[in-house]
């Protein structure tokens, strides 16, 4: 373009945000301020959902300083984009003083919403449903995405009763249609609390066509509760109306695996390769002074792998001094116990956690994002980690936020 101005620079970078394309997004814009390219709330709210999806609270925090230093005005977009930012980087104490200290767009439905999802996410179920209450009081009319933030607070804190209540309010008191994310929501709700056939009769009962997130809940659910019956009936469903969806069927594989039926395990992963799919790989990530480290699952791409690997092996000594045993059930592959040790202290989070560990000053937070659910071993073993290291390990995985600390974890075993 012969001259570019914030409209196309703008319109460029929420193209790679939509796409999550979140480090070519940042970057993006880093080359908009070179060009001399003022920022306005469009910009801003997009890049704050950068800064939120990568965890990277330093350069959300230089945007905040930036919108109070050029005296931007806050509309409700970019408060909710604050909010979403604070609270998706760690910090919900932060994003929630924020929100109750804003004035005018507060009388808007974004804000609200954005600071329910944080709650959500960070397992403060209680504080949210209380929240949610005070929103009749300011005459804040509810939508549909504050239902989805609503049920997914009652999923993370087990609140069974409120979450159907809730579900049933969204039609009888604001006349809002159930969505498929509401009943996935459901799903979720019902099947962490092993409440596994009255999940299924969510399903059996939905006005629309379940999709593979749906069944992949209830699947993920029969494999906590160790519902094997269930879990075969199932999977045979979605073979046959989500025949591609490879988590699915990973997640299948992963039961048989999980029972011992290595056989039915390999038979179903065989049928991944050959239909051509391929799993989503584990990938953590980590921002130290500005700069972001990706780490896979056995990674040895990065330039401190020597020092990382060594790390882990010094980390692992420690955590088995102070008790901890690796959880081998998660490892499903079959081979010997001393294999599934050393496959469990390869997985990215434990990497991201380590180049952490020696890349960061004694007593600082680390901050990880996974995309994918944490698995029992690696909870089990950075609640270790918080002690021995004496650390807060913050972890922000596909379905919430983990804070490690002092041994504990915020999700009180719950996730």
């Amino acid at each position: 373009m012969p001259e570019r101005d914030v409209v196309s620079w703008s319109t460029m970078i929420a193209g790679y945000v939509q796409t999550g394309w979140f480090l070519e997004a940042m970057q993006l814009f880093q080359q908009m301020q070179l060009a001399g390219i003022a920022p306005n709330e469009f910009t801003l709210s997009t890049i704050l959902a950068t800064c939120a999806n990568l965890v990277a609270l330093d350069q959300g925090r230089w945007i905040h300083a930036f919108i109070n230093k050029a005296r931007i005005k806050v509309n409700d977009r970019l408060l909710a984009s604050l909010i979403d930012m604070y609270a998706k980087c760690g910090e919900i104490d932060f994003a929630f003083d924020l929100f109750n200290k804003a004035d005018s767009p507060k009388q808007i439905v974004r804000p609200w919403n954005a600071i329910l999802t944080g709650l959500a996410i960070h397992g403060y179920s209680a504080e949210a449903t209380q929240l949610f209450e005070k929103m009749d009081q300011f005459k804040v009319f509810p939508d549909k995405v504050t239902f989805v933030s609503l049920l997914t607070a009652c999923s993370h804190g087990r609140f069974v009763e409120k979450g159907k209540f809730y579900f049933d309010m969204m039609k009888s008191a604001y006349s809002i249609e159930p969505e498929l994310e509401h009943y996935g929501c459901m799903v979720d709700l019902l099947g962490r609390a092993g409440l596994l056939q009255d999940a299924e009769d969510i399903i059996s009962n939905m006005s629309m066509a379940p999709d593979a997130a749906t069944w992949g809940s209830l699947l993920g659910a029969c494999r906590i509760h160790k519902d094997l019956e269930r879990a075969q009936r199932i999977g045979k469903l979605v073979e046959e109306f989500e025949s591609k969806h490879v988590g699915c069927h990973v997640l299948l594989a992963n039961i048989y695996s999980g029972c011992g039926r290595w056989n039915d395990s390999n038979e179903v992963r065989k049928k991944i390769e050959v239909a051509g799919e391929r799993k989503i790989p584990g990938c953590s990530s980590i921002e130290v002074d500005g700069m972001f480290h990706q780490f896979l699952v056995g990674d040895r791409s990065h330039p401190q792998t020597k020092s990382i690997y060594s790390f882990l092996d010094e980390m692992g000594s420690k955590l088995k001094e102070a008790g901890y045993v690796p959880e081998v059930g998660e490892v499903l592959v079959d081979v010997d116990v001393e294999d599934k040790e050393t496959a469990l202290s390869r997985h990215s989070e434990k990497l991201a956690i380590a180049f952490g560990l020696m890349n960061t000053r004694a007593g600082r937070t680390i901050r990880i994002v996974k995309n994918l659910r944490v698995c029992l071993d690696c909870h089990k073993a950075t609640k270790f980690i918080s002690m021995v290291y004496e650390r807060e390990i913050i972890v922000r995985d596909r379905i919430r936020f983990h804070r490690f600390k002092d041994g504990s974890c915020s999700c009180g075993d719950y996730w």
